[in-house]
């Protein structure tokens, strides 16, 4: 199959974007690919191939560079979500964990003293960044977190449990992240809760990981895990912005968030139409190649047009938003609300296709069937997106 269908200037719209997508396709083919089903087996993070994504520049891809970024756009974003994904998306879940929701979210919302003292560190892959906001009984909920800071002098001390945080460790020794981007409760206000923004450091007194989170259904190859801060004492030097600034936070980060899960989504649905098309030009049935029969025609046209349709969206989205503010939540939700499910359905027809040899990891399409459903939950569920979205629409 021609691949010029993936190489069309809404795509790649300058030369950056261009050169940046055939690196980041080289490396996935070189680097990513041989390793990804060995680590989907062993639920085990690659954190030296990790850390090369540093050299490529893409840990701090959205980071102005005199932090040691590369100072790209939302479309760069999406571009290295896509190719990563393609290959593996389990690793590229622990990219997106590090170089959104932790470097992004500290380059757009920190203090100039905290981005010079933390975002060189991330950007070249020497610490590795999550983001805790989820607990075991709060996930959408956001406002109803029960994890505390309260001011003692110079310090915040922060009590509670955050969960399903991936890169909350990184090995199975249960070595924390070097740097969480913490969410707690530090009072109310006109009855609503007051949420602030913590950077909380390994080392720090009162901060562990409870569990490796273990038996996933996809996306195996990125750590998981419960995170405990116990009389966790924080500098006052770590809290981001003001108290009650999280939820500002949250909505300037998650735009780019869910712009970039929806690029993960791209990427499985584009490698799973790769695989049914290839698979369906080699095997023959009846003394037929299986692409002559009308069923299969209907599995590979449907998730041609769907890919092409939800890359438009993707790609339209990317080149409208803006990093540094907030204002693409309608589209954002949009893109994730659509591609995900779609990435689903089209790793499912992509089995289908293969049969028996779809059903098992050599072949590629059972371990982005698998991997697709969490795009569906993390980073808001459909339903949350579903509820934005018409409260935007109806809103006078």
């Amino acid at each position: 199959m021609s691949n010029e269908w993936q190489n069309l200037d809404l795509l790649n719209p300058t030369d950056v974007h261009k050169m940046l997508r055939e690196t980041v396709r080289a490396f996935a083919d070189s680097e990513v690919e041989p390793q990804a089903l060995e680590h989907d087996r062993a639920e085990r993070f690659n954190l030296p191939l990790f850390r090369k994504l540093g050299e490529l520049g893409l840990l701090g891809i959205t980071v102005p560079e005199q932090y040691g970024g590369s100072g790209l756009d939302a479309v760069a974003t999406v571009i290295a979500h896509e190719e990563l994904s393609a290959s593996d998306p389990g690793f590229c879940l622990a990219y997106l964990a590090h170089a959104m929701l932790f470097v992004n979210n500290l380059s757009v919302n920190g203090s100039e003293e905290q981005k010079k003292r933390f975002l060189p560190g991330v950007c070249d892959g020497t610490k590795v960044g999550a983001m805790a906001m989820s607990e075991p009984n709060y996930g959408t909920d956001v406002m109803g977190m029960e994890t505390t800071a309260v001011r003692d002098g110079d310090h915040y001390v922060i009590n509670g449990q955050k969960m399903w945080i991936t890169n909350g460790c990184v090995d199975d020794e249960g070595t924390p992240a070097d740097l969480v981007w913490v969410y707690a409760k530090t009072g109310e206000k006109n009855g609503r809760a007051q949420l602030s923004t913590f950077i909380v450091e390994k080392g720090m007194p009162g901060y562990a990981v409870g569990q490796k989170i273990r038996d996933k259904t996809g996306m195996r190859a990125s750590n998981t895990a419960e995170l405990v801060f116990a009389n966790c004492r924080v500098p006052v030097a770590n809290l981001v912005g003001k108290e009650g600034d999280s939820v500002h936070h949250m909505m300037r980060n998650l735009e780019l968030e869910r712009l970039a899960l929806a690029a993960m989504s791209l990427g499985i649905a584009r490698r799973s139409l790769d695989v049914m098309v290839k698979y369906s030009k080699e095997r023959h049935s009846f003394g037929k190649p299986l692409h002559s029969f009308g069923q299969i025609q209907r599995h590979i046209a449907e998730s041609y047009a769907e890919y092409r349709a939800c890359a438009t969206y993707v790609y339209d989205t990317a080149r409208r938003m803006r990093l540094e503010s907030a204002g693409n939540r309608l589209d954002s939700d949009g893109v994730k609300l659509i591609t995900t499910t779609l990435a689903k359905e089209i790793a499912d027809r992509a089995i289908q296709v293969l049969g028996g040899y779809g059903y098992v990891g050599e072949y590629v399409v059972e371990r982005l069937w698998r991997d697709s459903k969490l795009l569906e939950i993390g980073g808001g569920t459909i339903e949350a997106h579903q509820k934005n979205i018409t409260r935007d629409l109806t809103r006078d």
